[in-house]
């Protein structure tokens, strides 16, 4: 284990769960959690930001479309009774049939195939295929009767579907204050959202960016972001 985990684990082991959680909700990824009461997050996986989100006392829906990798995250989330999941395959059209990959380490799996994600990450590669329908976010929330008025924040891990997924949700986008995306600036997989389109399809529909933060970069083949954006306050 590298020696900076090893501080960071034995920090945490010092400081405590709740501490170490309100701790990491500073790095600049997370700041904007703490403006807010409760989010949605697509692209659940096994729900490794649960600890944070319990710190910060905020309402979460997981929304996650492995079977078993949600079997897991409701197990994860079972003493946390703020925290919620559904196992739903978000997409830009109700009823999309979808060809879903899963990836040997699950969190790169998609609805797109890879691409230049193999030149970054050479060791990830699809397993198997599973077919499922999907449902836009609207729908999603509808049918599970989500009150959006507890959640004011929207987190997207799609792995590529991020503006297909957007594109969808259009009419939900004004109760969101903050959208945190991951997005890269190459085609990562065949077809993927890119930076540039999603911060254009952003501010056209009212919002800023307001950080991006690189987290995965390769010279030659391009750099991945977390990126924060803001709702746009209305002129005078």
């Amino acid at each position: 284990m590298p020696l900076r985990s090893i501080a960071a684990k034995s920090l945490r082991g010092i400081i405590g769960e709740r501490s170490w959680f309100r701790l990491k909700a500073r790095k600049p990824e997370f700041s904007f959690l703490r403006q807010t009461h409760g989010l949605v997050h697509v692209g659940a996986n096994q729900g490794q930001e649960r600890g944070l989100y319990a710190a910060l006392n905020l309402r979460v829906i997981w929304i996650e479309p492995i079977p078993e990798v949600f079997e897991q995250l409701s197990r994860n989330i079972a003493g946390l009774p703020e925290q919620r999941a559904l196992n739903l395959l978000i997409t830009g059209q109700d009823g999309q049939q979808c060809e879903f990959h899963i990836a040997n380490n699950s969190e790169s799996s998609s609805i797109l195939d890879l691409s230049r994600h193999a030149e970054m990450w050479p060791e990830v590669a699809y397993a198997r295929t599973i077919s499922l329908t999907g449902k836009t976010l609207g729908t999603a929330l509808a049918d599970a009767a989500v009150d959006l008025a507890g959640y004011d924040a929207l987190i997207l891990d799609t792995q590529g579907a991020e503006l297909q997924i957007l594109n969808g949700a259009t009419a939900l986008l004004p109760r969101f204050r903050f959208i945190k995306v991951e997005v890269p600036d190459f085609e990562a997989y065949k077809g993927c959202c890119q930076i540039a389109d999603l911060s254009a399809f952003m501010a056209e529909n009212g919002f800023q960016e307001q950080r991006r933060i690189p987290f995965s970069e390769m010279t030659g083949v391009g750099c991945y972001y977390d990126v924060v954006y803001t709702r746009k306050r209305p002129t005078a």
